[in-house]
């Protein structure tokens, strides 16, 4: 298994334990309702994704009887993604508690590396899965 496939699973778990952890504290402290997005997005970009990106690196290659296309890309995606994800979840909670547009506008400018590391997983994974078209 690469280095990255293994990153992507094992950070999942990691922030299936925040946003759980987060869920509970939100139960307990209404004052934390604030950051409803910040819980959900941790689920599904944080745990669903990353372990579909990691699953997905892993297995689709080998069920195409492919290896996987460029390495490098799922590497650097690994990375695009957990920056754009943190960032985005960082300054979204800065705007929840002290409005400012400012921490508003770098949240989205993150949430763009987000999508920015699913176009990298959508061309990496058709790189590798679709044949080559005979010339």
């Amino acid at each position: 298994m690469d280095r990255f496939v293994r990153n992507f699973i094992i950070i999942s778990i990691v922030y299936l334990g925040i946003s759980s952890i987060l869920g509970i504290a939100m139960l307990a402290d209404p004052s934390l309702m604030a950051l409803k997005f910040v819980h959900s997005h941790l689920n599904l970009l944080g745990w669903v994704s990353m372990m579909i990106y990691g699953v997905g690196y892993h297995i689709l290659p080998k069920f195409a009887g492919r290896p996987l296309k460029y390495p490098k890309i799922g590497e650097l995606q690994f990375w695009v993604a957990n920056i754009g994800l943190v960032g985005m979840l960082s300054f979204y909670t800065m705007d929840a508690y002290a409005h400012n547009r400012l921490y508003m506008n770098i949240s989205v400018v993150f949430g763009i590396l987000e999508v920015l590391s699913i176009i990298l997983f959508f061309y990496n994974m058709l790189a590798t899965l679709l044949p080559k078209t005979a010339s």
